[in-house]
């Protein structure tokens, strides 16, 4: 018997085991190649007053992502046929080199824009993944597929640029990714869905394998940047789609009830906190693509927290999100994602409020930036982003 047989006569839990590893593997041997070819081309994030790094720092951790995760699909392919694998891995493609240019030449807002549509509409066009049906939500059952193909379209691209925006400091982007990869994991892991299950561990396989790099390792400290953040996005998208599509598929081993309010929860950080700084910017007159400091994160390091700190926190309060929207999928999408948008909403404020009072008490706020020779081993990356 081949090796090939062998892994395949193991049981499922081993084989997704073997494809969180491999991407891990994969994306730990290749950022130290990354970040020592980077520095010698001088492909690195510059400190200057809108940054919060001190060194001269890589952004490609992006490649190290894409690496893993790509040979990792690859090789498990073989154990379960992903019948839209081929058309994923050319959306992944598609934002992916946009991503990376960004990071070495820096495009214009419009032209990433452009092609994260390209490749959300390669994948509800031509791959089929897109959202049919709301399952009562507000009151809506199915949609027809013009509207289908725009709202699955809007979806896919608000969530790349969700991820996008938090990838601020250290450890933020990357540790929500891996939370919410876990979590779809475990979802279709319970549903019997092998092929959607070796997506997400391997994704949540390379993300654990650049946070070392990014939040632990000084002399090979990486960003994620661009690439890595839409690559992540998309494949967050396409996991979430999968996840409101099998909702009440009697054939499967389990389903969910109220998944739109759960993909919700699971999403909340990226999602939330993109539309309401588009919606703030917009408020005051400013354009919604402009780079300001309206982020959450920002308001968390204003207070005093540190990088890991504010990244931290942030990724625990997903998680009680996304263990309340577990807990009480029986209350219906409308009741649970009202409840998900309002507990939101007061999280969300409790940093403005704290820094309205300190303002108003008179107490200084801590200035996290490098010309204040703060000590700081995060970045909070000031570039205009869609």
């Amino acid at each position: 018997m081949g090796v090939v047989e062998n892994i395949l006569s193991l049981p499922a839990e081993v084989k997704f085991v073997f494809s969180f590893l491999i991407a891990f593997f994969i994306t730990f041997i290749s950022i130290p190649s990354i970040v020592t070819v980077a520095q010698m081309k001088h492909l690195v994030d510059i400190p200057n007053n809108r940054t919060s790094h001190k060194e001269n720092t890589p952004t490609l951790g992006g490649i190290g992502i894409f690496a893993g995760f790509v040979i990792s699909i690859s090789i498990c392919n073989e154990f379960v046929r992903i019948n839209y694998l081929p058309l994923l891995l050319a959306g992944i493609l598609i934002v992916f080199f946009i991503g990376l240019k960004d990071d070495i030449l820096i495009i214009a807002c419009i032209k990433k824009l452009l092609g994260e549509i390209v490749a959300a509409l390669l994948i509800t066009m031509v791959a089929d993944i897109r959202i049919t049906h709301f399952h009562g939500f507000l009151g809506i059952e199915d949609v027809g597929y013009i509207q289908s193909i725009l709202f699955s379209v809007f979806v896919i691209v608000l969530i790349i640029n969700g991820f996008n925006m938090i990838d601020g400091i250290d450890g933020l982007a990357g540790g929500v990714g891996f939370l919410t990869s876990l979590t779809f994991g475990v979802m279709f892991y319970r549903m019997g869905l092998q092929g959607e299950t070796f997506l997400s561990f391997a994704m949540a396989g390379a993300l654990l394998a650049f946070l070392w790099f990014n939040c632990v390792s000084r002399k090979k400290k990486i960003f994620m940047g661009d690439s890595g953040a839409f690559i992540l996005g998309l494949v967050q998208a396409v996991l979430a789609i999968k996840v409101l599509e099998f909702e009440g598929n009697s054939s499967l081993n389990f389903y969910w009830g109220s998944t739109p309010a759960i993909t919700f929860g699971i999403l909340i950080i990226p999602l939330f906190d993109t539309l309401s700084v588009v919606m703030i910017r917009i408020a005051h007159g400013r354009s919604p693509f402009k780079a300001d400091k309206e982020h959450i994160h920002h308001r968390l390091l204003d207070l005093g927290l540190s990088h890991l700190q504010a990244s931290g926190l942030l990724i625990i309060v997903n998680l009680f999100f996304i263990g309340f929207s577990l807990s009480f999928q029986k209350l219906g999408v409308t009741r649970l994602s009202s409840l998900i948008l309002l507990l939101a909403i007061t999280l969300f404020l409790i940093p403005a409020m704290m820094l309205r009072s300190m303002k108003d008490t008179g107490k200084k706020i801590k200035d996290t930036r490098p010309t204040k020779l703060r000590k700081s081993f995060g970045r909070e990356r000031e570039k205009a982003k869609v």
